[in-house]
């Protein structure tokens, strides 16, 4: 007969999840939907949105703002790019719920057909688009790289991290290695960059 206080060991011991403190939580008792205050293009925004949301839905779907394009969903073409907070995003990589307070920049806040961003009319006079698809995330990028450049930050081309760093297609080009143009109109836009670049220095 087995004492009263001896470890039963025909019975099975308790595994971690079977403890209360390690079961999930209840999904109706989860949240899926959260309030998201933000700023796109100067406009303010005070929206509910489901959590699973990234920031490329939230723009097109939600916002209507199409300017920004789905390419690859894997963060791999760029077609996507916008500028938050001045800084270069892959939108179809980011929750939208992770922008609160957040100024975003889309491609519809950056000129308009009457009144073009010089980056854009570049891009128009050296053919830098060809069919066009991810000229919206080129656009995006471009400008942010040039900020990038001037404000020293520096990238894997970068041969003194602590000199300033010089505008050279050598960093155009790496900098701009994350969006893809399928068509193959790199040269094009490299010289739309370097032409703004020249024009602003």
């Amino acid at each position: 007969m087995t004492p009263p206080n001896a470890i039963d060991r025909t019975r099975p011991a308790p595994v971690a999840s079977d403890t209360p403190a390690a079961r999930p939580a209840p999904a109706s008792s989860r949240p899926t939907t959260s309030r998201l205050a933000l700023r796109i293009n100067g406009t303010a925004h005070d929206l509910q949105v489901d959590n699973r949301t990234t920031l490329l839905d939230l723009l097109r779907e939600t916002l209507g703002l199409t300017g920004s394009k789905k390419g690859c969903d894997h963060g791999q073409c760029g077609a996507c790019t916008v500028m938050v907070n001045g800084r270069r995003v892959n939108a179809c990589l980011s929750l939208a719920v992770m922008h609160q307070e957040d100024e975003i920049t889309t491609i519809e806040g950056i000129g308009t057909p009457e009144a073009l961003d010089p980056m854009q009319a570049a891009f128009i006079a050296h053919d830098g688009f060809q069919c066009g698809y991810c000229t919206p995330g080129q656009v995006c990028s471009a400008k942010a790289v040039l900020e990038e450049i001037r404000a020293g930050i520096p990238s894997h081309v970068s041969a003194d991290l602590t000199a300033p760093i010089q505008i050279t297609e050598e960093e155009i080009r790496e900098r701009m290695s994350g969006n893809l143009c399928r068509c193959g109109a790199y040269a094009n836009i490299l010289a739309a960059i370097t032409e703004v670049a020249e024009a602003q220095s």
